[in-house]
């Protein structure tokens, strides 16, 4: 007996070191950064943002792959699968790691196995209308609604999304039906928002903002606690429907089973890429903020989102489809 314990002793010593040693070599061959969007929204720039800091620091080539389709979970089954040593890891939006195990009865991975590294940045939502939706106002838009029930679409990035669970809330709160469109990531949902094809979006304000100070996009609300300074005139949506608040935000993790030094050295180098001035430049001019959080703050961030998510999921009766 007390020989088997001292092999087991010895062998869990060994094992613990050598993934000391796999830590300290890290990274030692190309790493794969897999984006479940299309290339052009937030999390493609957030990862890429992330890919040219691990270059220059390590030296290794960093792919950064898109894998878009069925609301992030191509992307992240491709990642779940993969070997847990930090050479493949998914930079995701909230449908992929907090959202969609609420959403499906079943999932091809186990969102809540993935390793959290970081919550890379973090933007405010805004609601959107087309120019050519006759309201001026959330009120306005709520009485329009009301009065012409199935008649208003809203755009979303796909379901799943905070677009997605945005809308079935709002049409929760005010009674009314407004229907949902859902795209393969933000660039085609606010092409069509663009057009007229859809009526309304609650969009990211990083893509948003740009169209909207061109007068081709009208804001009835902000999606904040309170108002944004970018956006100062414009009352948040808080303020018409107590409680209502939404917001978009980019994290990375990595496969079930991944050695915490590795998740703690590849958030270290997170966060001192997004401190870079050129950095911070790229994400004020999106309209994007860093947050760069700890794997351990992440953790409980992502705790406390699927939680908040999975209550509205629960109380609009929203179903992925």
């Amino acid at each position: 007996m007390r020989r088997m314990m001292f092999d087991r002793i010895l062998l869990a010593a060994a094992l613990a070191f050598a993934v000391v040693v796999h830590a300290q070599d890290y990274p030692g061959r190309p790493i794969k950064i897999i984006v479940p969007n299309p290339p052009g929204g937030g999390n493609d720039l957030a990862a890429r943002i992330v890919a040219e800091r691990f270059r220059e620091k390590w030296g290794q080539p960093v792919i950064v792959e898109n894998r878009a389709g069925a609301s992030g979970r191509i992307g992240a089954e491709a990642v779940a699968a993969a070997a847990p040593d930090g050479y493949t890891l998914l930079v995701a939006a909230p449908a992929s790691l907090v959202i969609n195990k609420s959403l499906y009865a079943k999932l091809a991975y186990d969102p809540e196995a993935f390793v959290p590294v970081s919550v890379i940045v973090a933007g405010p939502g805004v609601l959107v209308v087309h120019p050519s939706v006759a309201a001026a106002s959330v009120q306005q838009l709520i009485a329009h609604a009301k009065a012409n029930p199935g008649k208003l679409t809203y755009a979303s990035q796909g379901n799943g999304t905070i677009a997605h669970l945005a809308g079935a809330l709002f049409q929760s709160m005010i009674g009314a039906e407004i229907v949902h469109v859902p795209y393969k990531g933000s660039a085609p949902a606010v092409v069509d928002l663009l057009g007229g094809q859809v009526s309304m979006m609650f969009s990211e304000l990083s893509t948003a903002l740009p169209h909207v100070r061109a007068g081709r996009l009208r804001p009835l609300a902000s999606g904040g606690e309170g108002r944004n300074p970018l956006l100062p005139d414009v009352p948040a949506l808080t303020e018409v429907l107590p409680g209502f608040v939404f917001s978009y935000w980019i994290g990375m993790v990595a496969p079930a089973g991944t050695p915490s030094a590795i998740a703690n050295r590849l958030s270290a180098e997170t966060a001192e890429g997004l401190r870079q001035p050129d950095v911070a430049k790229r994400l004020l001019d999106t309209n994007l903020e860093a947050v760069a959080s700890t794997p351990a703050e992440m953790a409980s961030f992502m705790k406390r989102e699927s939680e908040r998510w999975g209550n509205v999921i629960r109380l609009t009766g929203t179903k992925g489809e």
